[in-house]
């Protein structure tokens, strides 16, 4: 590498340049320091095709502001100084683009998208993941996660870089198909819409949506099972499993005709994965290329002519041939054969599975965990805008408790303690099998431990599910919760509040404080919770609304647990209108018993 000082007007920014932009870039923080002192670490340069002139690979921050200042010196009749600048050897572009974002990373980290673009920039020019891995020092694993920035719009890209949407956003999305993009963000731009994100996006692009009927690949005339929606021009698929028979029939189908039509081979890319462009390249059929056929969970499918990986269009460029420019051989059974013989081992299966409980089970555990385009298993997400309420959830000793089995079940599975929830897979055919088979080497008690887990994943809140469950199994809500201050604050019916008084501080208490503000009857709740003030402290104190079964307070009604518990006290009377065994008998709790003491009346 050779040092010398070159006259600015010889000098220009590379396209190989990091930093290289129509326009240019802010120097305010550099400007008053080259002012002073000038450039003091030299520009990196190549000849640009003539020995008197050079591009800059690196510094293109500093030949700006030496430019304006320049320019500066030159309306005051000054001197310009030429910039120092070291002249690499003769080298590719790719060379160029290392020597560039090594200069810059050694300086500020630039953010993943502006690696994106410069990555991409070195795929171009041959360089492969394993490369740019060992030039800049970074794992396979991170430099393949911002290459797959690729796979976004622009938009989303941008809003990536201004920091409006998160890391685990973003790594989601780039799974996602244009489509699928597009109608995220027709939910962000709707103030009224819920915005999947993080892994909530990942159950809303793996699993649960609907499959739009401008998807099939076959003709939907006369097919049952399609809905419209009423508020829009699109329609749907009601009955997946009838659509995917029809639409996998269909892709072998289009799969045959490219073979026939002399296409060397056909690839089918399975739902949950993807065709990733920035590691393949565009090659005709006359040398070699492929069909790439991306089949997308929403039912989507494109295809992808005349492509070949990197490495093998290196070869082409060579001249090395990729095989022996024959057709492929055509398939030993045709794709109605293959139909044939799936329909039936798939029914002689299933006949045979009946005498095998236990193998279904793990079976139907596995759908659960990863699902497929039958299943669809979402975890309840727990969601709420109050964020006190939010706060109390995540603290209180049921979460708590839950958390722990949760991770002590992603043990038994081999999965990542990191993981947040078991459930909510996208449907990946190799995955479902590889639970599949970790579950049969598992004893029947562990994985009885894992569907506990599941059905707690997926219970939905609010259900009569819930109620269900608690009643038969006694749960004991004093064990996992107790009143704080989001609870207490929400209370806002007065009545309400002297009957809880009368519970938790009696009813004389309640009497003498029935005209007080209910500030001040929350206090004298909070006292007597706490043990405060000089007050009898109340252990384990339950509101009727939350223990099993529940009760109201006044007759007004609207609770939705006592409107829930009377939906499953029907449904026993159904179950067994002539109910012998106690057990069967919802019982009321017993009022609890009024606290002794003087009365007191406290002020408002």
């Amino acid at each position: 590498m050779e040092l010398q000082f070159i006259e600015l007007g010889k000098l220009s920014v590379s396209k190989a340049n990091m930093r290289y932009a129509k326009r240019a870039p802010d120097v305010s923080d550099i400007l008053p320091t080259v002012r002073k002192r000038g450039v003091i670490v030299p520009v990196l340069v190549r000849p640009n095709g003539s020995p008197e002139t050079f591009e800059i690979v690196a510094g293109a921050r500093r030949f700006t502001a030496a430019s304006i200042i320049a320019d500066e010196r030159r309306a005051e009749g000054q001197d310009v100084e030429p910039m120092p600048c070291a002249i690499l050897a003769a080298s590719d572009d790719a060379d160029a683009i290392e020597a560039s974002l090594i200069e810059n990373v050694a300086r500020l980290d630039p953010d993943e998208v502006t690696q994106w673009e410069t990555f991409t920039r070195l795929v171009r020019e041959g360089r492969d993941v394993g490369d740019i891995s060992a030039t800049f020092g970074l794992p396979e694993l991170m430099v393949r996660r911002v290459l797959a920035l690729g796979n976004l719009m622009p938009r989303i890209r941008d809003l990536y870089r201004r920091e409006k949407i998160d890391a685990a956003t973003v790594r989601h999305l780039t799974m996602a198909s244009k489509s699928q993009q597009r109608a995220w963000l027709a939910l962000r731009d709707d103030p009224q819409a819920y915005v999947p994100t993080g892994h909530q996006l990942k159950a809303w692009l793996f699993g649960g949506q609907s499959i739009p009927v401008k998807h099939a690949l076959f003709d939907t005339e006369g097919v049952p099972g399609i809905v419209a929606d009423l508020f829009g021009e699109d329609r749907y698929f009601s009955e997946t499993a009838a659509f995917w028979t029809a639409q996998n029939a269909a892709i072998e189908a289009r799969r045959d005709d490219y073979l026939d039509a002399g296409w060397s081979d056909v690839v089918i890319v399975p739902v949950g994965e993807q065709f990733s462009s920035w590691e393949y390249e565009k090659a005709p059929k006359r040398k070699g290329g492929r069909v790439y056929i991306d089949v997308r969970g929403n039912g989507e499918v494109t295809f992808h002519e005349g492509y070949v990986t990197r490495k093998e269009a290196r070869r082409l460029q060579n001249g090395e041939p990729l095989g022996t420019g024959q057709m492929s051989p055509r398939p030993e059974v045709t794709s109605t054969m293959q139909t044939y013989i799936d329909l039936h081992r798939h029914a002689a299966v299933r006949a045979a599975l009946t005498r095998h409980p236990k193998v279904a089970l793990r079976l139907m555990v596995a759908h659960v965990i990863v699902g497929s385009h039958l299943w669809r298993v979402a975890p309840e997400p727990q969601t709420t805008r109050n964020d006190d309420v939010r706060e109390s959830l995540e603290t209180c000793q049921g979460e708590a408790d839950f958390d722990e089995k949760r991770r002590a079940v992603l043990s038994l599975l081999d999965f990542s303690a990191e993981e947040p929830t078991v459930t909510g897979g996208n449907g990946d055919g190799f995955g479902l099998v590889s639970v599949f088979l970790h579950l049969l080497g598992l004893p029947d008690r562990a994985v009885m431990d894992v569907i506990a887990c599941l059905i707690g994943e997926t219970l939905a809140v609010g259900s009569a599910a819930v109620e269900a469950v608690g009643q038969e199994i006694g749960v004991d809500m004093a064990r996992y919760w107790e009143a704080d201050e989001a609870f207490l604050s929400l209370i806002r019916d007065r009545e309400v509040l002297t009957a809880i008084v009368a519970e938790v501080a009696g009813e004389t208490v309640a009497r003498a404080n029935a005209g007080e503000k209910a500030k001040t009857l929350k206090t004298i709740v909070a006292n007597h919770l706490a043990g405060a003030d000089g007050r009898a402290k109340v252990e384990h104190w339950v509101p009727k609304w939350m223990v099993f079964p529940p009760a109201a307070y006044t007759t007004r009604g609207g609770v939705g647990t006592v409107e829930k518990a009377a939906s499953v006290a029907a449904a026993r009377v159904r179950d067994d209108p002539n109910p012998t065994d106690p057990g069967k008998v919802l019982a009321l709790p017993a009022p609890a018993p009024e606290p002794q003491g003087e009365p007191e009346r406290e002020a408002a």
